[in-house]
């Protein structure tokens, strides 16, 4: 009798499935690096950055963008589109399902090994020369995926208004007398942990425009949330970004967090809900956000 071929070993079925995709990209809507004969640019854009992805919603680019990663949440329509997983936890064949003909990404991609599958593909990949992590930084980034995708003009127009919501928002900080500490807590998916955010965050530099001081500080911009933490910080206000506060549901859910309920901030129910976009990165609606702060803050207005 005739033996049963053997199964193919999984490191087999892998590579089958990655040069399946090379084939695929080769003949789908035109091949690698092909461009759209009125924009110059690539027809099928995977960005992998959320700072980027809500820049370029704002420039009205996006016509190309076929998926984004996860954290990508803004603008609201983005979610309609197909994800490609957590950006530090991404599989080559998720990325590859989007048929990119560019992947657009900030240097915060992984695992390393699907990053060099995928560069070992020839896919084109770009990162922005400016990191866009200082309001300066930001407004050159803006221009310069403004100039990317020939939308100078709408890049030019948003850097002016990030500037005249910043300037109310420092006018206003100068009023407060008082630096409230706040604490932000935010769910981490990938970990699946609350974890807090410290001053080394982008969010503290929202808060400090905002008129309040982070109240942890610590060399990483993240740490597990933990009852000792938020008794030595004891916090004027509480901030829990969306996932988190969501997954909890309530605000009494909120206070039984490690050492919550003892705070100032639960005390004086002073506990409210933002979203994770809002103080994660910098991009064309910081003035904005500092502005709502400011609002949480100060006066505990919801936004």
């Amino acid at each position: 009798m005739q033996n049963e071929a053997a199964p193919l070993p999984a490191k087999n079925m892998k590579t089958s499935f990655l040069l399946f995709f090379i084939c695929l990209l080769a003949t789908s809507c035109g091949r690698l690096g092909n461009r759209d004969e009125k924009s110059g640019h690539p027809e099928r854009i995977v960005c992998i950055a959320k700072q980027y992805s809500e820049i370029i919603w704002a420039l009205g680019a996006q016509e190309n963008v076929v998926a984004v990663d996860i954290s990508s949440t803004y603008p609201p329509e983005i979610k309609k589109l197909p994800t490609v997983g957590y950006h530090r936890a991404l599989s080559a064949e998720g990325v590859l399902a989007a048929q990119p003909t560019l992947i657009l990404h900030d240097n915060n991609i992984g695992p390393e090994h699907v990053v060099k599958q995928l560069s070992d593909l020839k896919i084109p990949m770009k990162v922005f020369e400016n990191k866009g992590s200082d309001l300066d930084s930001t407004k050159l980034l803006i221009q310069e995926m403004g100039a990317y995708f020939q939308k100078s003009d709408k890049a030019a127009e948003i850097c002016a208004k990030l500037d005249a919501d910043m300037a109310i928002a420092m006018a206003n900080s100068r009023l407060y007398k008082d630096s409230l500490k706040v604490l932000v807590i935010h769910f981490g998916q990938a970990s699946n942990v609350f974890l807090v955010m410290t001053q080394k965050s982008t969010a503290a530099k929202m808060i400090q425009w905002a008129g309040g001081k982070m109240a942890v500080d610590d060399p990483k911009g993240m740490k597990q949330l933990s009852a000792e933490i938020v008794a030595a910080s004891n916090p004027d206000v509480i901030l829990l970004t969306d996932f988190g506060y969501d997954r909890l549901g309530s605000i009494a859910k909120i206070t039984e967090l490690p050492g919550v309920s003892g705070t100032k901030a639960a005390k004086s129910n002073r506990i409210y809900r933002v979203e994770e976009h809002d103080l994660v990165y910098l991009g064309p609606r910081t003035g904005e956000n500092v502005l709502m702060l400011q609002k949480l803050i100060h006066t505990g207005a919801a936004k």
